[in-house]
């Protein structure tokens, strides 16, 4: 189970990077601006993303989170990458510590004013969920804003991981 974390992780790190490079062809206006009334901005997304995965790997890590992020704290693409890279190392000196034991045994996770005994593993595979389900957001408001849409699949990543056909 493990090695399949490890994949849907540098799936997500790939898929966040192909995001990213697109939301880099905005203006910083189009970037912060909703492109649909009532559509949050696509860096509202982005901030999303990047403070939802860190403060969930933060948790799994048994590290304590206080607040979500918001907009005004990653202002820029550039801070943004800079925010998951470092959540991207955080999850990096935890794979070791990720056993299959480790990963089936509830944990108590806080966040939202609520409390959640779940398994890791539970955690682990919602934040790539819930980072692909925003990217799709994220996708359609490029769109709206005039920038090519990212192909983002997991079936896209995989492609790219096999050796190329003679």
């Amino acid at each position: 189970m493990n090695d399949d974390f490890v994949s849907l992780f540098a799936y997500n790190r790939w898929a966040d990077r192909i995001v990213l490079d697109a939301c880099r062809k905005l203006s910083p206006e189009q970037y912060a601006v909703e492109p649909v009334p009532g559509w949050s901005s696509v860096r509202a997304s982005v901030v999303h993303i990047a403070s939802a995965t860190q403060n969930w790997i933060r948790r799994v890590a048994a590290e304590t989170v206080s607040t979500a992020l918001i907009e005004t704290d990653l202002p820029t693409v550039a801070d943004a990458a800079r925010h998951l890279d470092q959540t991207y190392q955080i999850l990096d000196g935890l794979w070791p510590t990720l056993t299959p034991e480790r990963l089936a045994t509830p944990q108590t996770f806080q966040g939202r004013g609520r409390t959640m005994v779940l398994p890791p593993w539970v955690v682990l595979r919602h934040v790539v969920n819930h980072s692909t389900y925003h990217r799709g957001q994220i996708a359609s408001k490029l769109k709206r804003l005039g920038v090519e849409q990212p192909a983002t699949d997991f079936v896209f990543w995989a492609r790219e991981q096999l050796p190329p056909q003679a």
